[in-house]
């Protein structure tokens, strides 16, 4: 895993691309750990711009207990993570945590399940409260 390429890509996540120390380090955790896609995607972008050094180059401030990415940061990610033209499309990575949704059909059955788990959930706790008294 390239760990300049991974904090670019922690930081443009959260809101003013500014994260904590911990929060990087737990997110980092989260990645390193998560497998080999993540790990030949971070060495594809970092072939892009070999000479990478987020701090020296001006790509991340450190301030107030952790990073925030530049708007040179940004700039630099975004020409990394853009597609040659020689380069074939490729279908988009998932993101883990999100789901693709194909029809309104699978969304209403989620709902119903949910709504289902919901109601479940309320008839235990009515139960557990007239059960104390």
């Amino acid at each position: 895993m390239n760990f300049q390429v991974t904090v670019l890509k922690i930081l443009v996540s959260y809101p003013r691309g500014h994260a904590s120390m911990a929060d990087i380090k737990r997110d980092m955790a989260i990645l390193a750990t998560s497998g080999r896609d993540w790990t030949e995607r971070t060495k594809r972008l970092a072939a892009r711009v070999p000479d990478l050094d987020i701090f020296s180059q001006g790509l991340v401030d450190r301030l107030d207990g952790g990073w925030r990415i530049t708007d040179k940061g940004r700039a630099v990610l975004e020409m990394m993570e853009a597609r040659p033209a020689s380069e074939p499309p490729q279908a988009p990575e998932p993101i883990p945590g999100f789901f693709r949704q194909t029809d309104g059909n699978s969304l209403a059955l989620r709902n119903q399940r949910r709504q289902k788990r919901r109601r479940l959930r309320r008839a235990a706790a009515a139960k557990r409260a007239s059960s104390m008294q």
